[in-house]
């Protein structure tokens, strides 16, 4: 039986370790100085080398080499029994497998024992996060004051669940996933001693595949090498399951063009090829994390070729960034969706078609809600009611066609900026000088309600966060009244300059005077928005409190 290629090439000497500089560099100049720490900590990732590392320490301080620069030498007797696993000093225990108190016990027994060929006896506990709280606390005085000839190594992939008295008796040492370039470098120098052809292009795929796994690389690498001849970008795409990048590149130019038809096709074209749903998802997230760092501006921390960069760059431009993180999202929660698996291409495909739906504009009520920007639909849509609710008002009717609103000529709707009134600004910009300095009509609040959030911010963020609880915005009487669902919020809003300070920054962005009042609107149903014509303390807006309806009647 062969041995796997990540077993035959473990690192033996310090500087054969990848990526780990910074660990390294420190547990040299602790053997140099004879300064070996009786607990160690090593966490990070997976296949990043923490059990390497370990044993390498645990070579290095029970190596016969004379200078301690030179620990671990490899060439020793202890060095090499440290190599074919026949060190009697060096105990490797797996915690996933002996989790109990008594397994705890059972070495805190036997750690007093003298050392039987080297200078110290190490043991190194992988997994260590798998230990039970009983296994724990029974470890805890002795990894806190061992016997002199005892080293302890924890190896953990989940540090958080490790208890805050364990961290503070250990060494802790970050490990980091390995960049894709070094990967590459070490992977091209493993094919040279094991004589496989691979191009580089595939050494990169599997370097992307591993996330920053070494070990994971080399797995991949053994698994394609095993079929004996050249390995090549096809082969791997294959064997990995990974789609082609054409099929990435025009699924996003489909998204970019909203071409529903040709989006779906590209899809169901990739997995009918024998690409991996999942891993399809992840390669449009990564292609458009891409696109990302090239729309902010970060386009040289991207590894791709020029022509590949060429071609990030013309699609970046046709995103917005809001649009890029949208599809990010998407794309990720179906890399992450496992509930489809009776269709694997679900998850994809509702990505897809959520991000080329266009959404409907959102209603009068739902536009007064606070924290969400009053969009030029909804405007025109409140602005095309408002002729209608005054000709009611007179005892006018309305004309009707279908149960809808009658429509209102785009010209009354959507002035040229020439030729509106003086003192009439558009939907989209704060009216700073109105007609008449002391009023304000509800609509200009809400179109102008983010910046004076913004201006608020600027003074006191828990005030704007306040204001973002607001459950209703209306105005009766020239007041402007600010709902909250419960009397606790309301007063937290009264106190001290809350109101003052909301004051000015309404008349800093609208040029107006405004009173503020605060009211409770807390419904049956959980929130509430009331129109501006119910009196906030009339009996109307008493039985909505209650739990009562509004029914309109035709």
């Amino acid at each position: 039986m062969s041995q796997a290629l990540y077993r035959k090439w473990r690192p033996r000497l310090w500087d054969q370790v990848v990526g780990q500089d910074h660990v390294v560099q420190t547990l040299q100049n602790a053997i140099r100085s004879e300064r070996v720490g009786h607990a160690y900590l090593f966490a990070g990732p997976r296949g990043t080398g923490k059990t390497t590392t370990a044993r390498l320490l645990a070579k290095a301080v029970n190596c016969l080499a004379e200078s301690p620069a030179e620990r671990p030498c490899d060439r020793c007797e202890h060095c090499q029994a440290v190599n074919n696993g026949r060190f009697l000093d060096l105990i490797e225990i797996d915690a996933a497998s002996n989790t109990s108190v008594d397994d705890v016990r059972d070495l805190r027994d036997k750690i007093n024992f003298a050392p039987t060929q080297g200078k110290y006896k190490v043991y190194i506990i992988d997994e260590v996060h798998m230990l039970s709280t009983a296994a724990f606390n029974a470890l805890l005085k002795t990894l806190e004051e061992p016997p002199p000839h005892a080293i302890f190594i924890l190896a953990t992939t989940e540090i958080h669940k490790i208890p805050a008295t364990v961290l503070s008796r250990c060494q802790r040492h970050e490990f980091r996933r390995i960049p894709v370039k070094l990967i590459v470098q070490h992977l091209q120098r493993l094919c040279q001693q094991e004589k496989v052809d691979v191009d580089e292009e595939t050494l990169t795929l599997i370097a992307r595949q591993a996330t920053g796994s070494l070990r994971d690389a080399i797995s991949l690498l053994d698994q394609l090498a095993s079929t004996g001849g050249p390995v090549r970008l096809a082969d791997a795409q294959q064997v990995l399951g990974t789609a082609a990048g054409q099929s990435v590149i025009e699924l996003v130019e489909a998204l970019l063009e909203r071409d529903a038809a040709r989006g779906l096709t590209t899809i169901h074209a990739a997995l009918d090829s024998g690409s991996d749903p999942r891993q399809f998802a992840r390669q449009v997230v990564d292609y458009c994390r891409n696109l990302l760092l090239v729309r902010l501006g970060n386009g040289d921390m991207i590894d791709a070729t020029p022509e590949q960069q060429s071609q990030m760059a013309k699609h970046a431009h046709g995103f917005a960034v809001p649009a890029l993180l949208e599809a990010i999202q998407a794309f990720n929660s179906a890399a992450s969706d496992q509930r489809s698996a009776w269709q694997p291409a679900l998850p994809l495909e509702m990505a897809f078609a959520q991000l080329i739906t266009e959404r409907p504009a959102p209603s009068e009520h739902e536009a007064a809600r606070v924290g969400e920007p009053v969009t030029s639909s909804a405007v025109r849509s409140v602005q095309a009611e408002k002729p209608q609710k005054a000709a009611a008002s007179r005892g006018e009717e309305t004309p009707k066609s279908g149960g809808q609103p009658a429509a209102v000529p785009q010209s009354s709707l959507e002035q040229p900026a020439a030729t509106q009134p003086s003192g009439q600004s558009t939907a989209e910009e704060p009216l700073d000088q109105p007609e008449n300095p002391t009023a304000v009509d509800l609509q200009t609040i809400l179109d102008n309600w983010q910046k004076i959030r913004q201006r608020v911010k600027t003074q006191s963020s828990p005030v704007d966060g306040l204001l973002n609880s607001c459950k209703s915005i209306t105005v009766r009487n020239g007041v402007l009244q600010l709902g909250f669902g419960s009397e606790v919020l309301k007063t937290m809003m009264e106190k001290g300059n809350n109101l003052k300070i909301t004051r000015k920054a309404i008349r800093d962005v609208l040029g107006v005077e405004v009173e503020i009042a605060c009211i409770v609107v807390q419904g049956k149903g959980g929130q509430l928005q009331m129109d501006a014509d119910i009196e906030a303390d009339g009996m109307v807006s008493t039985a909505l409190r209650l739990g009562g309806k509004i029914v309109h009647k035709e």
